[in-house]
């Protein structure tokens, strides 16, 4: 049966316009997002299988170019349009953390830094560049790497921490793998960090490791 044949209120379109996206399941989101199906099989149908495919919304969403369009009802176009998608979301995210915003927990700063840094495919390394009182001066991609591993030059990161006239550093980095267990590289360069940025009277605050799960603070772990 086609969408267009079923009760208005179980239509995705129409559900999210009355009750709003958060009501809707994985698949209907797909759906609305895949927009049509394929011979004999609705886009919702679509979504289910595609979901199951893959194991779940999360591995579709990062599945590089030659998987995704090589299921039934992608291609190219689709992974294009995802990838614009993604991109507007990490955007989003990014501008939530406003020029002049105090970071006012733990809490706050790992939730943006798992939306901006976690499903990145290779070793991205960041900092949050912040004022005396802790309010957000920018945050900046400085190093990326391959997908094991990322350059980082403390000298570069004392610079950029000087141009925005920062006070304070929150470092972060992903790892890939999806483990956030701290490297005895990640220890070795966030003592670098903190020695380097302690020269120019900058004291860094922290440094997050980004996996699949929560991100991994240094200072907790007394590593820092």
């Amino acid at each position: 049966m086609a969408i267009t044949d079923w009760p208005i209120a179980e239509r995705p379109r129409e559900k999210l316009l009355m009750h709003g996206a958060g009501t809707l399941s994985d698949s209907e989101l797909l759906a609305i997002f895949l927009r049509i199906g394929l011979p004999g099989k609705s886009a919702v149908e679509l979504a289910r299988e595609l979901l199951q495919n893959f194991g779940s919304l999360r591995r579709l969403l990062c599945a590089e170019k030659k998987q995704f369009c090589e299921q039934p009802g992608l291609g190219p176009a689709k992974y294009v349009q995802l990838q614009a998608v993604l991109e507007i979301a990490r955007r989003h995210i990014g501008e939530q953390l406003k020029h002049g915003e105090e970071l006012t927990s733990v809490e706050h700063t790992r939730s943006f830094l798992r939306h901006v840094l976690r499903d990145q495919r290779h070793e991205q390394f960041g900092c949050l560049f912040l004022d005396n009182r802790h309010r957000v001066l920018k945050w900046e991609v400085l190093f990326k790497g391959t997908i094991d591993a990322a350059a980082v030059y403390p000298r570069i990161v004392a610079e950029r921490a000087l141009s925005h006239n920062a006070a304070a550093v929150i470092a972060a980095h992903n790892h890939p793998s999806g483990v956030a267990e701290p490297s005895h590289a990640d220890i070795t360069i966030t003592k670098r960090l903190k020695q380097a940025l302690a020269l120019l009277d900058i004291r860094m605050l922290d440094h997050f490791i980004v996996g699949d799960n929560e991100p991994v603070s240094m200072a907790e772990l007394g590593m820092l």
